[in-house]
């Protein structure tokens, strides 16, 4: 049974956060319009669906059992005529770039759905919807193609708030002279020659944009469901379509929550393939860990824009490994003392410290995701107070204390280890990796990003070290500043030296002989 905590979301309906409640007490629908798959997936995709990831995680934690549909457009204009160009089946290149966008939502950690229906696979749903739509005179056929009467839906614009004066047709479909009102859009497309088709009633054809989602998620929500969300380009047409077609076929359809989340920019602009303006996720992974990738998108509030920039992804990285370096730390803290902690006979009570930190990090963590899941003061506040009270208490374990003075920090480090797994699983950034596997990858791609090999590092390091001893600190600076310029810090231990990631520094006078980092990194338009 889900546990009694309010949430609030925002309802695009009817522009206010309001109180979830779902239909069926303990459980919830939801469905999330998916990718035309006809190429790989850009960040703008990541930025909607990392959202809506978050909510079905919190749902779940929150107790609810969730059925969440999120479909596959794979019949559409862009797949036929990407097809064409190809000179491939269109079924087979959407199928191939479905799989494909299932990589990288593995890669960013977004749980797969309940179901993800695809067109090609709901003709009879999409048809049958039509023609209930016919018959209470919401549409009309006209040579081949089937078009929604806007006319004839009195309640049309009530999502975006646009006057039925001010809509256009939609952006996917060319105004038709033929159509009653030019608002009107297309339910089914007439075949044209060489394109693929299914039969209908009204001839062969397939159908336009906007129909799918209304027979796909009456098939598996039914017409009454708690939660549709997408992209906020997605309010006019697409959703406002679809909530006429909807309640024409079915007056009793209703969806009680709409969720929009904003757009990915570049140079302030939307980012988007149509305009080209857009990196792949793959790209952008390519560099960066998809854990950093997933990080910088959550550190804006899911309804707020959110301008891609290397600068933030550079700082999400260095984000990410400190969680991670921070867990590894506490993990091999307990590993040395755990037998010891289990062995001895009675139970250790963790710190006032500790205590108190958990509590806060548990009521921030509930109280921020309850207030329409807002992660960005969770990831930039109440997790990072964590992992300090964590590094502090690492810290004293360093320290030469009593026996039950050590094991009650242990135990500390144990009691915070779990909350912060409970809030990174929630957000997605809880790998099934261990942790040094994740620190492992997080070096290797700032090294590629660096242009250099472990071996050069190392080679560096010993060059450093011969200077250092030779008293020649200027060259040993000059080493270390150049590494610091390409996202590769030193840091002196004891008698040794290791490397980690960092942020490269912004280039400004060179040192003598000092060569400057390249940036081998999506990001330059």
């Amino acid at each position: 049974m889900a546990a009694e905590k309010e949430l609030y979301i925002y309802n695009t309906m009817t522009k206010q956060k309001e109180k979830f409640t779902p239909i069926v007490p303990g459980n919830v629908s939801m469905y999330i319009c998916g990718v035309t798959s006809y190429d790989f997936s850009h960040i703008g995709h990541a930025r909607a669906y990392i959202a809506f990831d978050v909510l079905f995680r919190y749902l779940k934690h929150l107790g609810y059992e969730v059925k969440y549909v999120r479909n596959f457009t794979d019949v559409d204009d862009k797949i036929i005529k990407k097809a064409n160009e190809l000179s491939e089946d269109p079924l087979s290149l959407s199928a191939r770039f479905c799989e494909e966008f299932l990589v990288d939502m593995a890669d960013l950690q977004c749980l797969p759905p309940s179901e993800q229906p695809r067109v090609s696979d709901h003709m009879d749903q999409i048809r049958d919807l039509i023609e209930r739509i016919i018959s209470n005179d919401c549409a009309y056929a006209l040579d081949g193609d089937v078009y929604f009467a806007v006319d004839n839906f009195p309640s049309y614009g009530r999502l975006s708030g646009r006057k039925l004066e001010d809509n256009r047709a939609g952006e996917r479909i060319t105004v038709d002279s033929r159509k009653r009102n030019p608002a009107d859009f297309a339910l089914w497309k007439a075949a044209k020659p060489g394109e693929i088709s299914w039969d209908s009633p009204w001839g062969p054809g397939r159908p336009g944009w906007h129909i799918e989602c209304s027979a796909m998620s009456a098939a598996y929500l039914t017409e009454k469901f708690d939660i549709h969300g997408g992209g906020m380009d997605l309010i006019f047409p697409h959703h406002e379509n679809e909530i006429a077609q909807s309640c024409a076929a079915c007056p009793n359809s209703s969806i009680n929550y709409w969720m929009h989340n904003g757009f990915v920019t570049a140079n302030d602009e939307k980012m988007s393939k149509s305009v080209g303006n857009f990196f792949t996720i793959r790209e952008v992974t390519k560099a960066y860990h998809p854990l950093a990738l997933r990080h910088f998108l959550m550190g804006t509030h899911y309804r707020s824009p959110v301008n891609y920039s290397i600068a933030q992804i550079e700082i999400s990285s260095e984000s990410v490994f400190y969680i991670y370096q921070t867990l590894e730390d506490c993990e091999n803290a307990i590993t040395q003392f755990k037998e010891e902690l289990q062995t001895s006979g009675r139970k250790y009570i963790a710190t006032d410290a500790t205590q108190e930190g958990v509590k806060k990090l548990r009521c921030h963590f509930e109280q921020k995701m309850c207030d329409d899941l807002h992660t960005p003061t969770l990831l930039n506040a109440a997790l990072i107070e964590a992992l300090r009270l964590m590094n502090t208490n690492l810290s004293m374990l360093k320290k030469k204390l009593q026996k039950p003075q050590k094991l009650a920090y242990v135990q500390s480090l144990v009691e915070l280890e779990k909350e912060i797994k409970v809030v990174l699983d929630v957000l997605g950034l809880l790998s099934s990796l261990r942790y040094t596997e994740v620190l492992n990858q997080l070096k290797e791609k700032a090294l590629k990003r660096a242009g250099l090999t472990e071996e050069d590092i190392l080679k560096r390091i010993e060059e450093r070290s011969s200077a250092r001893k030779s008293k020649d600190f200027k060259l040993g600076d000059q080493i270390r500043h150049a590494l610091t310029l390409k996202g590769i810090a030193l840091m002196d231990v004891g008698k040794d030296t290791i490397w980690r990631p960092c942020i490269p520094e912004e280039p400004d006078t060179p040192l003598d002989g000092e060569a400057q980092g390249p940036t081998n990194t999506p990001g330059t338009l």
